[in-house]
């Protein structure tokens, strides 16, 4: 049976919406949400990144990411640099970097229970279908 492209669609929504609850409910032991975790890890992986960038990587409007970002400096998990010109670029506090380090092993696990249903090979198979829809 084939099913509508609807109901594909809503489940890959619901996979996503699953992954979100879980990873938010594990990440409150160390007192950060899933959305503050992304940004440490986008802040770390793109350490010259701008504001407008980051807030891209992360799914949010510019305003919304300086917001976050601003009550993630005030937590002393993010500091703000000087960068080219007037920029100002983020970087990690060591604190910062210790939860986006214990962060990723949480994310790691949820999401290896969450796939764990697939083979190796199913996962991969899954990864290069992913990959080619967000290349079309």
């Amino acid at each position: 049976m084939t099913r509508r492209l609807q109901d594909i669609g809503l489940s890959v929504k619901r996979l996503q919406a699953r992954h979100h609850r879980t990873v938010n409910a594990e990440l409150a032991a160390l007192d950060i949400s899933l959305v503050q975790w992304d940004a440490l890890r986008h802040v770390d992986q793109n350490p010259e990144a701008s504001l407008h960038d980051l807030a891209q990587l992360t799914f949010q409007t510019d305003q919304s990411f300086g917001a976050l970002a601003g009550r993630m400096i005030e937590r002393g998990l993010l500091e703000r640099v000087p960068g080219p010109g007037r920029a100002l670029r983020h970087r990690l506090t060591d604190r910062g970097r210790e939860l986006r380090e214990a962060g990723s092993v949480i994310v790691d696990r949820v999401l290896a229970q969450s796939f764990s249903a697939l083979s190796k090979q199913e996962l991969a198979e899954f990864d290069a279908l992913l990959l080619r829809l967000l290349d079309s």
